[in-house]
């Protein structure tokens, strides 16, 4: 490729028309380097209510908090080891826990604590610091970190992501609209890509999926926007990029819970299963996902059939290179006493530790780079082992 080319889709893909027929309302990043581990993180907006997507039926105290929120596996919960089932709307997820390429991290967070925003929770969750005044994301200054050099980080948003502002390379791709670009736009961006078959074969995929389900539904089918980004995510993996993130929204359920929390656990699991697939068993068999909130919600629900903002959650890990079909915990319980505040799951481990050890699993990045740069003030616990497999 000349450099001419090279200027050229670098101009396209920072402008006005950049990638607006592909279905983003949720936000995607790439970063491209040597080897052949894979890295994704998938942040989950709105702070996910860990206690509803892996629920402990096995602590009793879970049926009185939540009695219309609360499932046993004879009422749709699939059970995982006898303590802790998956809520039924992950249902794509069961197989591949079974296949060991999927586990849980439950009662883990953020250093963060008591003010419960979601700005500030989302800040700490991406900076990977304990002040939201960090002005670098983590995942921006561990590619800084890898090993081998040169590595091209991409932003796919309507703004950069903080988890990937920072000093290392970056570049922007920024939708301008939800609607979607012109014919002549989108066969412009196809021949400036026209000799890369990764993106090629993506970049179609995208746009054949959003076709469909506008055939299908007259409009974007929920969740369809990010079922796309993971498929386009999946195509880039497969070849020579090497780490990626995006993010999943509308977990902030205030109210009417299962109905909103199925909807959205129901496109998270679409998401992975389709980046897996996207991925193809080579790739997939070197990847690590961590899926994480900026916090938990309340261990009661509230009145309105939701649950408030709360503190511990539950962190998800998939791929062919974690320990995969396992819960994983110091489980604190749910009796009077056991919960932080006397509201929340109470956190026993840093969600820091999870993204530094498969950062160090898939990349050979320094434990004391980790605890120093990456993530500052982290210590490593017990975890280490568990996640190690």
């Amino acid at each position: 490729m000349d450099l001419a080319t090279t200027s050229s889709r670098r101009a396209f893909l920072t402008g006005a028309c950049s990638l607006a027929a592909l279905p983003l309302t949720s936000r995607f990043a790439l970063a491209k380097g040597p080897g052949e581990n894979r890295f994704v993180a998938i942040v989950l907006r709105g702070a996910m209510d860990g206690l509803d997507l892996v629920q402990p039926y096995g602590d009793a105290r879970l049926f009185s908090l939540r009695p219309e929120l609360a499932l046993t596996p004879d009422k749709g919960l699939l059970d995982l080891d006898g303590r802790f089932g998956l809520h039924p709307a992950a249902k794509e997820l069961f197989p591949l826990f079974k296949a060991q390429e999927l586990s849980f991290v439950h009662s883990v967070s953020t250093p963060y604590r008591n003010q419960r925003s979601h700005f500030d929770g989302q800040d700490i969750l991406e900076t990977g610091g304990n002040s939201h005044a960090e002005s670098s994301g983590w995942l921006n200054r561990a590619v800084g970190l890898v090993r081998g050099g040169d590595i091209r980080a991409i932003d796919v948003a309507t703004g950069a992501d903080l988890i990937l502002q920072g000093d290392s390379p970056a570049e922007i791709w920024s939708p301008h609209d939800s609607v979607g670009m012109s014919g002549d736009e989108i066969a412009m961006l196809q021949h400036l890509f026209s000799d890369e078959q990764d993106f090629a074969t993506a970049f179609q995929q995208a746009l054949d999926a959003d076709q469909n389900t506008r055939s299908t539904f007259g409009k974007r089918k929920p969740g369809a926007s990010t079922t796309g980004l993971a498929r386009m995510a999946g195509g880039f993996l497969k070849t020579d990029y090497r780490m990626a993130a995006f993010s999943v929204l509308g977990w902030d359920t205030h109210i009417d819970q299962t109905r909103q929390f199925a909807s959205a656990t129901d496109t998270l699991a679409s998401a992975i299963v389709t980046l897996r697939q996207a991925m193809g068993e080579d790739a997939w068999r070197h990847t690590a996902v961590v899926a994480s909130t900026e916090f938990g919600r309340t261990a009661r629900q509230n009145g309105t059939g939701g649950t408030d903002h709360g503190t511990g959650s539950c962190a998800i890990l998939a791929g062919g290179a974690i320990p995969g079909g396992r819960v994983i915990t110091d489980w604190p319980g749910l009796k009077d006493g056991d919960l932080l505040d006397d509201r929340d799951l109470k956190p026993t481990a840093d969600i820091r530790e999870i993204f530094a050890l498969m950062l160090n699993r898939q990349f050979g990045i320094s434990r004391n780079a980790l605890a120093s740069t990456v993530f500052p003030g982290l210590s490593y616990t017990s975890m280490e082992t568990q996640l190690r497999g």
